[in-house]
């Protein structure tokens, strides 16, 4: 069937991050995030959908504006030169976004005032005055009962940002009044809030006692930020603004624009946990009030922890995602990330155990059974991809596996985002792979069964094709070397060449291999003299 057919027949995927803040510059967990939704938007597109993969930088709020003014910069200055590090981050990582939203940007300036105005028009925005502790840091008001107390008389939000208390005059939206829309909605589409874990936790806040309250939605003790249509001394709450993002990138608000009418609603928000509250209760909240579909799932991510500790300056474990990128290779920096932090939960860096399992998994198991296997055919198969004889069970078991069982488990994981089970799966592959070879010994049957060592390496080397097409959302260049090293044509990497109808076509030439995957060897600490 035509390639360009089989796409138009999948539904059309559209996958954001969070938009970063622009008060300091990208570290791990940001292109934590990044590497995550690149590896599912890679994933889909790989599968035959038509995908849009968004991100961005968020650019107001009084917390830009503050570290701005500590920069002696203007705050446009300030987030233009912030937001071009995270542009660059996005390169510097082969992030394959397909749109970069800016929240200073006009058409943005544009789409957050025409969804105030539709919630307006529902009747759900009105003028009244705002008293309560406010943290600067979160950008959000906290309740009493959420705060803890300090030395001084201080008070801490659960971020353990300080709060201040804030009088001033406030639009404010009618939460209260989607308190049961929005358990309603939680209890009909309970894939909306991913992992298991932070659903739980967002529908016990929406259930407190009393309901939820109505929400502070603009501010005036700053000027930072989009204006509030019609009344310029109020500027749009940060969130309310931000949240806007998601649909801007797709063409809000013309809502008969080509990208909105295909790509919204969103099929997921890739978040950090820290913020799941304003996108599993505000940002719902708001749609349903201008009535907008909702988006199909919010996924919050966990944190990355350095040798067990969360990431501190004061304690000295910041790793920048550069530091790892020197030290192990891009690719090999986004396959530790995937395989080391599971599904949802916090993960945990450990340098030694990253580069065991780079080692282990990258260089000895899928990289020296490419190795091996390609030299060997380079060598003794005149340089081409061998005619294989009649298969026996063994070659039967492992294609079998190459071309059906293993590509329908990485679907159900990678919906799931359980990304750390897709590489555990296709890892376990390559250690087929390598008992096969062990087991057949193709350098003995060079001697006592030629025909039968071209039937091995034949399907090794298929097996490897699979492997590498597998590969390709984690790690884009080291599998597209692979797949040269076979000569494969750019037009069949995708899963749809995954089957024995595309396998391998004998007596292809190949060229002499190279190494995928170097062994990453750390230097020893050196050692002090002891008199």
């Amino acid at each position: 069937m035509d390639q360009k057919k089989v796409m138009d027949q999948k539904k059309p995927f559209y996958i954001t991050t969070a938009i970063s803040y622009v008060n300091g510059s990208p570290h791990l967990g940001h292109a934590y995030e990044a590497i995550l939704t690149d590896v599912v938007a890679r994933f889909k597109r790989l599968d035959g959908h038509e995908v849009f993969f968004l991100t961005g930088t968020d650019e107001h709020g009084e917390k830009v504006a503050t570290t701005a003014e500590k920069n002696g910069m203007k705050p446009g200055d300030f987030c233009d030169k912030t937001s071009a590090e995270f542009i660059q981050m996005t390169k510097d990582l082969n992030i394959s976004n397909d749109g970069f939203i800016r929240t200073t940007e006009a058409r943005h300036y544009k789409a957050a005032q025409e969804l105030w105005n539709k919630i307006r028009e529902k009747g759900d925005i009105y003028l009244g005055k705002y008293e309560g502790w406010y943290s600067v840091r979160d950008e959000a008001f906290f309740g009493e009962d959420e705060l803890t107390d300090g030395d001084g008389g201080k008070k801490f939000a659960p971020s353990g940002a300080e709060v201040t208390w804030k009088e001033e005059p406030s639009y404010f939206f009618r939460l209260s009044a989607y308190t049961d829309k929005l358990l309603s909605y939680f209890k009909a589409h309970p894939e909306f809030i991913e992992p298991e874990s932070r659903r739980n936790e967002v529908i016990s806040f929406v259930s407190q006692e009393g309901g939820l309250k109505d929400l502070s939605v603009s501010r005036t003790s700053f000027d930072w930020g989009v204006p509030v249509p019609e009344d310029k001394d109020h500027i749009m709450y940060v969130w309310l603004d931000a949240l806007t993002n998601y649909m801007t990138g797709v063409g809000y608000p013309d809502l008969e624009s080509a990208a909105f009418k295909k790509f919204w609603p969103c099929d997921v928000h890739v978040i950090g946990k820290d913020i799941t509250r304003f996108h599993t209760v505000f940002w719902p909240a708001f749609l349903m009030a201008a009535d907008i579909p909702l988006p199909g799932q919010i996924f919050a991510h966990g944190f990355i922890n350095v040798e067990g500790q969360k990431m501190s300056k004061s304690v000295g474990n910041v790793i920048s995602p550069y530091d790892l990128v020197r030290d192990f290779g891009l690719d090999q920096t986004r396959y530790i990330l995937m395989r080391e932090v599971s599904h949802g939960q916090d993960g945990n860096f450990s340098r030694d155990h990253a580069v065991a399992r780079m080692n282990g998994d990258l260089a000895n198991s899928l990289g020296n059974l490419a190795q091996r296997t390609l030299s060997m055919i380079h060598k003794n198969c005149d340089e081409k991809i061998p005619e294989p004889g009649l298969l026996q069970d063994a070659d039967k078991i492992l294609l079998e596996q190459a071309h059906v069982t293993v590509l329908a488990g990485l679907r159900e994981y990678y919906d799931r985002f359980m990304i750390h089970r897709a590489l555990e799966d296709i890892m376990k592959l390559a250690d087929e792979a390598n008992i096969y070879i062990d087991h057949q010994a193709p350098w003995t049957l060079k001697k006592e069964g030629p025909a039968r060592m071209g039937t091995v390496l034949y399907v090794l080397a298929e097996t490897i094709r699979c492997l590498a097409l597998m590969m390709l959302p984690v790690t884009p260049e080291s599998a597209a070397k692979m797949l040269d090293q076979l000569d494969i044509p750019e037009a069949e990497r995708d899963f749809s060449f995954i089957s024995d109808a595309h396998k391998l076509k004998s007596g292809t030439p190949i060229h002499k291999p190279e190494g995928i995957f170097p062994r990453i060897v750390e230097e020893e600490p050196v050692k002090k003299a002891t008199a």
